[in-house]
């Protein structure tokens, strides 16, 4: 497989994978529309009302049919669109069964290194002059939706003896209505989640940090991590009660904003003891009330471990690869690459895997992804339709694969702790991630050789798949280095072959001696998946 030599090559994934949408050709300029099952003219707008339809379908669990595009309400004699309208289950779509009112404007542009500054409801209030009225003039609708594909203002009716009031909520209830009120929103149900819509998820999060708090790129993205972590965490906690929730208004009154805070200060103390491999313990949660209630709302209402492993790890390279690529000259394989790799050494369940050059884990995740897929094959599953018994033990299967044999290194500590997150959010259990240069092991001072050199010896590992750093503008010139490896010794021809001779050439380029190590740190009948320049076989 051969690509162009950059500065430095690092494995994650860069591009969004394709949305599960119909198997049927659309022509040119066409887009599939979930709610009416037709090809629409493909435009900005239309491709966020498709994303806020499928959310609605799969997240919400309404049904299409219950469902219209462009459905036209009499507002005090004038005609209002609303770009879709649900209705009472089962009904006809007259605006008397009206209960859930969407109004959709296209995505707002965001330039690469700067950030969306996310409004609150009061600021964007003149955007929802038409939800407002179809909502006061329609007595069955009780929830309007307005969005932008990346902010999301929802809403509930109160009626009271004297107004009609529009209360900002942090998120809809499911299609038979159930909302968890502040007592009950700790046990309230959260959903799988729809890819797209977690994508967006993690954006607005990290945008409401980069551009609401001012925070660096760098800084926004660990804030987010830490709440991630914090996430997760709640959910493996078997038997307990929640912890990392919000309730339906809380984010929107200063009084539940400081409750959510008071739940999640010591819920990532909890975090930092558990992972002391990743955690220093002196980090802080620094958001304001208000941006760290934005964030616990956005994320508490999906279920993470029961979200697709491919979804998941998409949502996360979303944030990963703005805060790298191109900041730290790091460069991503191809999401199809990744995929191709990994279907062609076929990982088993038996068989260790390891990524000497991890970046932020695409290759790891995907291994996670492809067993996942082959057990749920093994039980003739479809993801979604297993009872929890049967959940409980894939998960824990993948769980136990990340523990014992996946394996990962990076000479780049951030990246490490990237790529720890990523296979945490895949495997729901870290895997063993080690900072440390992989051309200098078993020798080098950084913090992982120690570990490495007991549970990864050169000669133990059944398949390697990576893209290391290479191009001839990064050469390797440190003599220790070079004295590991015969490619980087002068060769002689003799006769009708070569013969090695004990003197080292000046520099070598690393991908030669990655394939080195690669093959060193295989044992016999390992496997290996390289991203490698062109002509260099």
């Amino acid at each position: 497989m051969a690509k162009a030599a950059t500065r430095q090559d690092q494995n994650a994934d860069d591009a969004e994978p394709e949305d599960q949408a119909p198997e049927r050709a659309l022509d040119e300029g066409k887009l599939f529309d979930y709610i009416t099952g037709r090809a629409v003219k493909d435009n900005d707008k239309e491709q966020v009302r498709q994303r806020i339809a499928r959310a609605i379908i799969h997240e919400y669990g309404i049904a299409a049919e219950d469902m219209e595009p462009d459905f036209k309400v009499k507002v005090s004699g004038k005609n209002r669109k609303l770009d879709i309208a649900v209705f009472r289950p089962g009904t006809e779509h007259t605006a008397e069964n009206l209960y859930r009112a969407v109004i959709v404007e296209k995505e707002p542009k965001v330039g690469t290194k700067g950030a969306y500054r996310m409004r609150d409801p009061d600021e964007a209030s003149k955007e929802f002059a038409v939800l407002d009225a179809v909502m006061s003039e329609v007595a069955s609708c009780n929830y309007g939706l307005w969005t932008n594909g990346l902010e999301f203002f929802f809403f509930q009716k109160e009626v009271t003896r004297f107004d009609i009031w529009f209360k900002p909520i942090g998120d809809w209830p499911m299609g038979d209505d159930t909302i968890g009120t502040r007592e009950a929103a700790s046990l309230a149900r959260m959903r799988p989640a729809d890819p797209a819509m977690l994508r967006t998820a993690f954006r607005r999060c990290h945008n409401y940090i980069h551009g609401n708090e001012g925070m660096p790129k760098d800084a926004a993205f660990w804030q987010f991590l830490y709440l991630i972590f914090c996430k997760m965490y709640d959910e493996r906690r078997r038997g307990e009660q929640r912890v990392f929730w919000a309730g339906a208004y809380e984010p929107f009154d200063p009084a539940g904003q400081k409750e959510i805070r008071r739940r999640i200060a010591p819920l990532f103390e909890e975090v930092k003891r558990a992972y002391p491999e990743l955690f220093k313990g002196n980090e802080e949660i620094t958001l304001s009330d208000r941006a760290l209630a934005f964030i616990v709302s956005e994320l508490s209402r999906y279920d993470f471990a029961r979200t697709e492993v491919d979804a998941k790890g998409a949502a996360y390279q979303e944030i990963v690869g703005k805060n790298l690529k191109g900041d730290r000259g790091q460069y991503f394989t191809p999401r199809g690459a990744i995929r191709l790799v990994v279907q062609i050494l076929a990982p088993q369940e038996t068989e260790t895997v390891l990524d000497s050059s991890c970046g932020t884990g695409g290759f790891l995740v995907e291994v996670l992804n492809h067993l996942n897929r082959t057990f749920y094959a093994e039980k003739q599953l479809k993801a979604g339709d297993e009872n929890t018994q049967e959940f409980i033990s894939i998960r824990d299967r993948l769980a136990n694969y990340a523990t014992h044999k996946l394996y990962g290194a990076d000479f780049d500590p951030f990246l490490v702790r990237a790529a720890q997150m990523n296979v945490m959010m895949a495997g729901n259990a870290l895997g063993h991630l080690y900072h440390m240069n992989s051309l200098e092991f078993p020798l080098g001072h950084l913090p992982g050789v120690k570990v490495a050199k007991d549970e990864i010896p050169l000669g133990s590992i059944d398949l390697i798949m990576t893209n290391p750093p290479f191009g001839s503008d990064i050469p390797i010139t440190e003599r220790t280095i070079l004295e590991q490896y015969e490619l980087a010794r002068r060769w002689e021809r003799q006769g009708e072959g070569f013969v090695m001779t004990q003197a080292l050439k000046p520099a070598v380029s690393p991908e030669v001696l990655f394939i080195e190590r690669c093959i060193q740190w295989l044992k016999p009948k390992g496997r290996l998946g390289i991203v490698l320049p062109d002509g260099i076989l």
